[in-house]
């Protein structure tokens, strides 16, 4: 087998680990009743494009539905923005931060500096955080995130800062014992960004870690809306509670791991089937309903935004097929809704992912549109595997073939004129002022429109393996705000 083979071979191995989720998903055991969504009518809908109308009523029947005016989306431009405005939220909060990243890097003493900083400046601050057993341990016993984390807790006590670590339950028993780490993570991560602080929220498809503050482009949303944040925050408080919680310790690894008596279920590895089952039911009405216990505070929500008009709507969309029998993610669904809508020539629509590997449903619906559209991906110098150590450096040129083969598909749909396929670069990544390419999302633009009024942000990569494996979570955005829309256009002139 030659190099760039066994480089494809790894990229793909998803496809071996998925007969692990499809062995508990074609059992006949189901462990959840139907759960539907619980969206009003939503009296700002005349106001949308007719196209958007239909759009929405079809996004209201899949997942919860959240209202914004104007000023309630702002988008952050490039990393260092990105790390920035994440310093000065953490400084600024004063009840809560939630963190759910796939890992945070093994060196920023400075972020977990300015988590400590805040802390200290107010007691009644509570830090919340939810990254991936496999990614943040990879290292250990060496330095590593789980060590990094440590830290917090060991300052501030398990009360103050409740740290868990996700792992996948389809990795276990001899599988587990004799995977080499790394690889062990093809098995399935939690793959999701949620960063809130207070009453706001970024979605992202950035970690925490170095190059994602410095030349690792990707997508930054920050969200000025109490409820939307605490649906994201109730998505991860419920993750947490099917997570390992982590402690300091005196040990060489400098943490320790535990399984809390209070989550919501046993480890996994003792009975999965118990453990999908308890995340089933808690996990599905989270997917599709919006939750507030205080009446009297939803009546006074309902007061407030009669004085403000609606420009925006946001439907969170999440997926956790590891966890769910049957499994009601609404990610796919609520993308594949979306695509069904490009078959007008007069609809544009721009697909972007920095590792292009797109699900093959995604493909098909992009192929058999009849509308205009763009795609971006990474090149192979922008890819964040070039040039680098081991077997991982034959990645970018495995993604460009992935790429390769799908314009011989544009041409096989004689789709040449409609779909463009376009290389981000920006110097080269791991040489001098050299970037890499990150980000991914969907932009929709209407017919008779010059700007986008549908985007999707968050951190799927639109993927086989994001569709069966990891933890993605992401949001569609619907919006009449012409400022916001005029800045989506800012984003996609190629």
């Amino acid at each position: 087998m030659t190099m760039f083979q066994t480089a494809f071979s790894y990229l793909l191995q998803c496809r071996s680990s998925m007969k692990i989720n499809n062995a508990i998903h074609n059992s006949s055991k189901n462990y959840s009743m139907a759960v539907s969504v619980n969206n009003s009518p939503f009296q700002y809908a005349h106001k949308f494009h007719p196209r958007i109308q239909v759009v929405m009523e079809q996004l209201d029947a899949l997942a919860p539905r959240f209202e914004l005016g104007k000023g309630d989306v702002e988008i952050l431009n490039d990393p260092e923005e990105f790390y920035c405005s994440l310093k000065e939220k953490i400084l600024k909060s004063k009840k809560r931060v939630f963190l759910s990243s796939l890992y945070i890097g093994k060196t920023q003493d400075e972020l977990i500096e300015c988590l400590s900083k805040a802390l200290d400046m107010n007691e009644d601050l509570k830090v919340y955080i939810l990254t991936d057993y496999l990614r943040s341990t990879r290292e250990s016993p060496g330095k590593c995130p789980a060590s990094l984390l440590s830290t917090l807790v060991e300052k501030f006590g398990h009360n103050r800062v409740d740290i868990r670590l996700y792992h996948t339950p389809h990795l276990k028993g001899i599988e587990k014992a004799l995977l080499p780490k790394r690889i062990n993570e093809g098995w399935g991560l939690q793959h999701a960004k949620l960063y809130g602080f207070d009453d706001e929220i970024i979605l992202s498809g950035a970690n925490l870690s170095e190059d994602y503050f410095t030349n690792r482009q990707d997508r930054y949303y920050i969200f000025k809306d109490e409820k939307l944040t605490n649906y994201y925050f109730n998505i991860q408080k419920a993750l947490s509670s099917l997570s390992y919680q982590l402690f300091s310790s005196k040990s060489s690894k400098n943490y320790r791991l535990s399984w809390p008596s209070s989550n919501k279920s046993s480890e996994p590895h003792l009975n999965i089937d118990r453990y999908i089952k308890d995340a089933t039911f808690l996990l599905t009405p989270l997917l599709k309903q919006h939750f507030n216990d205080d009446t009297v505070k939803i009546d006074q929500e309902k007061e407030k935004e009669k004085e403000k008009e609606i420009t925006t709507v946001v439907y969170p969309i999440s997926q956790f097929t590891p966890l769910l029998k049957p499994d009601q993610s609404t990610e796919k669904p609520a993308i594949l809704r979306l695509l069904t809508f490009l078959d007008l020539p007069t609809i544009k629509w721009t697909f972007t992912a920095g590792y292009f590997n797109m699900h093959p449903d995604i493909s098909e619906k992009l192929l058999n549109s009849t509308a205009l559209g763009n795609i971006i991906t990474a090149s192979p110098q922008a890819n964040s595997f070039y040039k680098s150590k081991g077997i991982s450096k034959y990645l970018p040129d495995a993604y460009l073939y992935l790429t390769r083969k799908f314009l011989k598909k544009i041409s096989k749909f004689g789709k040449q004129k409609l779909i463009k396929v376009y290389e981000w670069q920006n110097g080269i990544v791991n040489t001098p002022n050299g970037w890499s390419y990150h980000a991914k999302g969907i932009w929709i633009t209407c017919p008779e429109e010059k700007e986008p009024s549908i985007t999707v942000v968050g951190s799927s990569n639109y993927t086989r393996r994001a569709y069966s494996l990891d933890l993605e979570s992401n949001a569609i955005l619907i919006t009449r705000d012409e400022t916001l829309k005029k800045k989506w256009q800012m984003k996609l002139i190629i």
